[in-house]
């Protein structure tokens, strides 16, 4: 498994090599954003761990740079723990979050849950869970062999879900999945939910693929990440 560290804390980036190496983790390094962006891009890199506090590029940027081509879990570092904070990084697409004066075995642990929840893995641009197959460069979904036609909302917040790994979306966040944007209302992210689940099949009381979760949002299920 090989693990990208984006910190430029030298010191620090030694002490996770020294600690994850022994546990599972190939441990590469990056000390700026731009050098975390370019490395990721490479397709070699199979989780990450990324500091907020970067000079330059600061961590929610590159953050937003690495969603716009993998949905590779990352792992984020804040100083303080401060809520904004963690809530920034998760909106953003964050697996996970963990302050600065972590333990070294809730560090481990946090990073391996959100290594297990990629088993709805990207691999290049493919999204896989559940028997749905999303190619975001493409814009293709596939439910085994079979094409499905989706609109381009229903597309982006499939591709918003699948990106989560397990984690609920509130409507809110849904609504703003869609760079083509969608109707501001929570009725129509409602709408586009029920459709999405007829086209996948999922239509079951209560559905398998796309799970509401009551007064939160919903959050896609692949019943063998479990």
């Amino acid at each position: 498994m090989r693990l990208l560290v984006i910190d430029d804390d030298r010191m620090l980036c030694q002490l996770l090599t020294e600690y994850l190496a022994p546990n599972g983790y190939d441990v590469v390094v990056a000390y700026t954003g731009e050098e975390g962006v370019t490395r990721v891009a490479a397709g070699d890199i199979d989780a990450v761990i990324l500091d907020v506090m970067l000079p330059g590029m600061n961590g929610f940027k590159v953050l937003q740079k690495i969603r716009a081509r993998s949905a590779v879990p990352v792992l984020m570092l804040t100083a303080r723990g401060q809520e904004h904070e963690r809530i920034s990084g998760l909106d953003g697409g964050a697996d996970d979050y963990v302050s600065k004066a972590f333990s070294h075995r809730e560090l481990l642990a946090r990073l391996n849950a959100v290594v297990r929840r990629a088993k709805v893995t990207a691999t290049g641009n493919v999204l896989e869970g559940a028997g749905v197959s999303l190619d975001s460069s493409k814009r293709v979904v596939r439910k085994g062999d079979a094409r499905l036609d989706l609109t381009p909302a229903e597309f982006d917040i499939l591709h918003a879900l699948m990106r989560a790994n397990g984690r609920v979306l509130t409507r809110e966040q849904l609504l703003h999945a869609s760079e083509r944007g969608l109707d501001v209302s929570d009725r129509s992210v409602d709408v586009h939910i029920s459709s999405l689940r007829r086209k996948l099949g999922d239509e079951a009381k209560p559905a398998v693929c796309i799970e509401t979760v009551r007064s939160l949002g919903y959050r896609f299920h692949d019943a063998e990440r479990d």
